[in-house]
């Protein structure tokens, strides 16, 4: 059963915009988008989101991180009048918030639905699991305020679906449904809208069948070798599998795959 989730941080004792659950029984967090209809994130909201990442990074109840929305949009973008009070060097730093996720060492799954637009959408790019509904639409519309997506999103785009599909949802402001966003590469996986929940309950449920050390590992090992050469990513893959090759947890795997047993992985 999932409860609210108690900070320690004093910045933290009053979230603008969402709300947090824990579910100790499946090792599971959620971060709740929750403010209707359209859940705009306010500028204070995305400073928060990344000590709320960095909040459960540490606890040790949290296995997995789901970051979802309540009501049929996950979020319209930020909240345009934040832009124009915040100081340049304020504004320089949105990215490293929102990427907040992609530092996270553990999994981070986004549930989209409905409107998945600027700010919203730079953050499920920043998530390692894009789940999204039917009903979807991902849009980064910056252009049609006379500006560009500034938290990350171009840049995370461009990686995943290279510069042509890149300048035209960018260069456009096109939106983009789900199952396109699916044949893109952009999500993992869409859905009919009334089974988001199912699904991702359900890859919550898988992850955690792995080792917590190698889903790390894994994580960071992806992250880190995004740019580089062939050469340096098949050499720091090796040296990570030589790390893992001496933990108690690769020791367990091994030994319950013998036994044709489930491990019980203790992420050591």
């Amino acid at each position: 059963m999932a409860i609210a989730y108690q900070f320690t941080d004093p910045r933290l004792a009053k979230l603008d915009g969402f709300h947090v659950e824990i579910d100790e029984a499946h090792e599971r967090a959620d971060i709740v988008l929750d403010r209707p209809s359209y859940n705009i994130v306010s500028m204070g909201q995305r400073d928060q989101l990344r000590l709320t990442f960095e909040a459960l990074d540490e606890d040790r109840r949290v296995r997995v991180i789901v970051v979802r929305a309540i009501g049929q949009h996950f979020s319209s973008g930020g909240n345009i009048g934040g832009f124009m009070e915040a100081s340049p060097e304020h504004v320089s730093k949105l990215a490293w918030n929102i990427a907040s996720p992609a530092r996270c060492a553990k999994p981070v799954i986004v549930a989209n639905r409905g409107y998945c637009f600027g700010v919203g959408f730079e953050l499920s790019l920043a998530c390692d699991f894009r789940l999204a509904s039917e009903t979807a639409f991902y849009a980064l519309p910056e252009q049609k305020l006379g500006q560009i997506p500034g938290s990350g999103g171009s840049a995370r785009l461009q990686k995943m679906i290279g510069i042509t599909r890149t300048k035209d949802i960018v260069m456009r402001s096109k939106r983009i449904p789900a199952r396109k966003a699916l044949e893109w590469g952009i999500v993992t996986d869409c859905v009919p809208d009334g089974e988001l929940e199912k699904a991702t309950d359900a890859l919550v449920d898988e992850l955690r069948t792995f080792s917590p050390l190698a889903q790390r590992t894994a994580k960071k090992l992806l992250n880190d070798t995004e740019d580089s050469t062939l050469s340096i990513a098949i050499e720091l893959e090796g040296h990570c599998y030589s790390r893992l090759r001496q933990s108690d947890d690769f020791r367990e795997g091994v030994e319950a795959f013998n036994a044709k047993r489930p491990p019980n992985f203790q992420g050591r």
